[in-house]
């Protein structure tokens, strides 16, 4: 099980992580520890990943990778602290707009942060790892 975190600013930027690992943008997540909370989980991973403190609002979706069996659960988040910053994980941290969203993620990433702000949710969705299907 993992989660995401979709920290969303006043102005309607959107935190993202360039991975290290294969250079795409994403919203910050990973996996759960055996014994933490969904909530808990998001917010030390988003913290990980880019030095931004944030509390959970709420489950916005539920992913399943079809490849790798991984489902996740993503959480709107709100900023409580911290600042921005490059991490083992990530080689870069932004706040993107909801265009470059659509222009820099993956469709199966850049579809959570769609849903986070769409009325109605949480919504269930699957995808190959790159795109919903």
């Amino acid at each position: 099980m993992s989660v995401t975190g979709i920290v969303l600013r006043e102005d309607g930027r959107v935190l993202a992580i360039e991975r290290r690992d294969d250079g795409r943008w994403v919203p910050p997540g990973g996996v759960l520890e055996l014994d933490e909370a969904p909530e808990s989980g998001v917010a030390r991973e988003v913290f990980e990943e880019t030095g931004v403190l944030v509390k959970a609002e709420g489950l916005t979706g539920v992913y399943k990778n079809m490849v790798m069996g991984v489902v996740t659960l993503a959480f709107r988040c709100h900023v409580i602290g911290g600042e921005g910053r490059a991490t083992d994980e990530a080689a870069a941290v932004a706040w993107l707009t909801m265009e470059e969203v659509g222009a820099k993620m993956p469709e199966a990433r850049a579809v959570r942060v769609f849903d986070a702000v769409r009325v109605g949710g949480p919504f269930v969705r699957v995808h190959d790892g790159t795109r919903v299907i």
